[in-house]
């Protein structure tokens, strides 16, 4: 039966389609999969453009029956043959076959990375963690629908007792329920969201919120021509340069206004070449920082630069930079094969990553990459590119600027990890020292330095509410909430205060005053930290305030966060290091490099051999992960990671007896008890014992007997009765003689009863004697 769709759900798709922004379904029910063939259907009737493709990602199982594979099979072959009617084939099976999806499960999501689709439908809410949603929702471009499955709840306030997958890893043996805070606080952020609806698998709003009761259309402020006023500003840009080379080439790849003005500043850098500069590029997520660097590394090529470097965590994360580089020498006229080379890793581990690319058009020019630690083989290098900054530790950043001009680039808050030690300490000195009040004998103090913040975004238009939904919900815009204390209190003004998880992760503004100081403090942060200090079970928050005022209705600054994980004596090593792996957190490795430092400096008296040791100074000091140190030491994964565990567990073992013996120092001390050896032997001790008991012999017979003690053998008759006993004369020979018992019958048969009592209790006790 057909019927008639809500225009509310029409409206915010065409408004999304306008503005090139991204709208967000929520469907509840066991039937919601059925209802994506009618949003898919009014997202492709808005565009202009063809189907949109689809990213479908899911757990472990995505539940379509066999019968719709082969009905599937069957419309593909009738619909070569040209004999399919459309109106009596099954929608949803329709669907399947006409759609470019791409099928993902959420273990594999990192594959997804830096692609684009205009429909993403997340099923299984229950194994989706804040990583999964942010790198899945951020693949879907401007104008595009994200679809969130939920079926069997009989409400959404079910999401609060929902146990979720990653719960498994924060249990504990002595804390074996997790919360689900997270969830509350993902339910509640809905509400928020202006380009959300939730609905039933029958398309019947649900009013969550009020903003879905008016969802007007918009119209697109366009000129003439349908561009926008940045993307006019960004066509005037391009005809302005288009005759100046190599910039004019190198502009028209550029997407936004923001990514154009940021070739333009590396571009007069490059040209100036005196070698003295040092330009950082700042964005989050998506503005197009790579490919930026791409296509200025293209124009240092057109200029003549000949030593090339370029550095990164890893291979992997250059994969967009090295593909513009080739864009733009592409644009530049350079012809591969032909002009340049481009060199791929064999090393499997790295999927065939671009490391090198040789240039030999004019002359022998070389672009390669370099890990962070060898920074000594910088001697020969004219433009250094750094990507991915954040994730590098700040002493290896320093230790690679030198006198080459160098770019560097940091994602400033994103779902990849952030980090604000790098803008905050490092951009902070260059800054003041390119100050011409700088003191003039600074190493540093003759450079230039200059900062480009990117704030548009490449896939969708600014302004994107699912962004901006996606940023409060997951705490990852947080340059507005870092306090800027000017000045810190005494400490006997200060109070440790233990926060109720319950109401901070209520979707609370304070929440975000905490990670903000994290992503403060570390220079690596993920999502999914938020949803450890929320739900895991064995975590609890502690925070660092001044003095409080009860009069304003506000908290001061916060001073310092602590997180604390209670952890017992059965938790092994191997577990913990387990544990952290599968989270991809580096809370335990960040100690690494501390203890590699002081081992090496022979303050730590632990004997290590040759391999212990060169694992230690790979990781530590190093900063190689596990693949690193395996090709740099030439022996197996599984020996680095042996190695690895031995050696913290003798660091360990030594730490923890020096803390022991340091807390034993602060116990009181037990008195010793001085025991002297006896004046006498024991045969003398035996000897005035028997003694003692001869005395106490002798005067019991000595002493004359109590008549009370005899009274009880007395004889109960009269004395008539014993004179006519003895006058019989009839004695026996034992001298006994009887005389009548003056007891009566009952007093007989009590007694009578006693003795067969006693006799039954001494043939149990003898039986049993017989069994034993």
């Amino acid at each position: 039966m057909r019927k008639k769709v809500d225009e509310r759900i029409r409206t915010l798709i065409e408004n999304g389609v306008r503005q090139r922004q991204r709208s967000m379904f929520i469907i509840v029910g066991d039937k919601s999969r059925d209802q994506i063939v009618n949003l898919n259907y009014m997202l492709a009737k808005s565009r202009v453009k063809s189907r949109p493709s689809v990213l479908w990602c899911y757990r472990n199982k995505l539940e379509i029956s066999s019968h719709r594979k082969k009905r599937a099979k069957q419309l593909k072959k009738l619909m070569q043959r040209g004999l399919m009617d459309p109106d009596k084939a099954d929608p949803f099976s329709l669907f399947l076959e006409t759609s470019d999806i791409t099928y993902c499960q959420y273990k594999d999501s990192e594959r997804v990375l830096g692609n684009t689709f205009g429909m993403c439908i997340l099923q299984d809410f229950e194994a989706l963690t804040p990583n999964l949603l942010a790198r899945t929702i951020e693949t879907v471009e401007g104008g595009g629908l994200i679809i969130l499955l939920l079926s069997s709840l009989s409400s959404l306030t079910s999401l609060y007792t929902m146990v979720m997958d990653v719960h498994e890893r924060f249990r504990t043996e002595s804390h074996t329920t997790a919360a689900t805070r997270f969830n509350e606080r993902f339910l509640l952020s809905i509400a928020s969201c202006k380009a959300c609806i939730v609905m039933d698998d029958e398309l019947n709003i649900l009013p969550i919120s009020s903003h879905m009761k008016f969802i007007q259309p918009v119209t697109n402020n366009e000129d003439s021509e349908g561009l926008s006023e940045r993307e006019r500003e960004l066509k005037d840009l391009k005809d302005q340069f288009r005759q100046d080379f190599p910039v004019g080439p190198l502009i028209g790849k550029c997407c936004t206004m923001d990514q154009g003005k940021a070739v333009i500043n590396f571009l007069d850098s490059i040209l100036d070449k005196s070698l003295r500069s040092t330009v950082a590029l700042l964005a989050a997520r998506g503005r197009g920082k790579s490919a930026a660097l791409g296509l200025a590394i293209a124009g240092a090529v057109a200029a003549g630069y000949s030593n090339i470097f370029v550095t990164a965590p890893s291979p992997e994360n250059l994969n967009t930079l090295f593909d513009f580089v080739c864009k733009g020498m592409n644009a530049l006229e350079y012809k591969e094969h032909l002009h340049y080379d481009v060199v791929k890793s064999a090393d499997p581990n790295l999927r065939k990553a671009t490391i090198q690319i040789n240039v030999h058009k004019q002359h022998r020019q070389t672009i390669q990459y370099m890990k962070p630690h060898d920074h000594g083989k910088l001697s020969q290098v004219e433009l250094l590119v750094i990507d991915e900054a954040a994730a590098i530790p700040l002493p290896i950043v320093k230790s690679l600027l030198g006198p080459y001009l160098v770019f560097l680039s940091s994602t400033v808050n994103g779902y990849e990890g952030t980090g604000r030690s790098l803008s905050l300490k490092l951009l902070q000195k260059l800054e003041s020292q390119s100050q011409p009040s700088a003191s003039s004998d600074a190493p540093n103090s003759s450079r230039l330095f200059k900062k480009i913040e990117l704030n548009e975004s490449i896939r969708y238009a600014s302004g994107d509410p699912i962004e901006t939904w996606l940023n409060e919900l997951l705490c990852l815009d947080l340059a507005n909430s870092i306090p800027n204390i000017s000045r810190l209190p005494h400490p006997k003004d200060c109070e440790l205060y233990y926060v109720n998880r319950d109401t901070l992760f209520s979707y609370h503004k304070e929440s975000e005053r905490m990670m903000a100081l994290y992503v403060a403090s570390h220079y690596k942060n993920s999502p999914n930290d938020l949803q450890l200090m929320a739900d895991a079970p064995a975590h609890h928050l502690f925070v660092l305030l001044g003095q409080v005022n009860e009069s304003e209705n506000q908290l001061p600054d916060i001073l310092c966060v602590i997180q604390v994980w209670i952890l017992y004596p059965d938790y092994l090593l191997e577990d913990l290091i387990l544990i952290f792996s599968a989270d991809d957190c580096h809370w335990i490795l960040d100690l690494v490099p501390i203890l590699a430092h002081e081992y090496f400096s022979e303050k730590l008296p632990v004997t290590l051999h040759g391999a212990q040791a060169s694992v230690l100074f790979c990781m530590g000091l190093q900063d190689k992960d596990i693949s690193a140190t395996k090709e740099e030491l030439g022996i197996e994964r599984e020996q680095v990671l042996s190695n690895f565990i031995k050696t913290m567990k003798k660091l360990y073992g030594y730490l923890h007896n020096t803390a022991g013996k340091e807390i034993e120092a602060t116990l009181p001390r037990l008195k010793e008890i001085e025991m002297a050896p006896l004046s006498r032997s024991m045969d003398e001790d035996l000897d005035e014992a028997a003694e003692e008991v001869k005395e106490k012999r002798r005067a019991a017979e000595e002493a004359t007997v109590d008549p009370k003690l005899l009274q009880k053998y007395a004889i109960d008759s009269d004395a008539f009765e014993i004179e006519k006993a003895l006058q019989d004369g009839k004695l026996s020979g034992s001298g006994v003689i009887s005389v009548k018992s003056s007891k009566t019958n009952a007093d007989k048969k009590e007694k009578h009863k006693e003795k067969s009592k006693r006799k039954e209790t001494d043939g149990s006790r003898s039986s049993k004697k017989k069994r034993t």
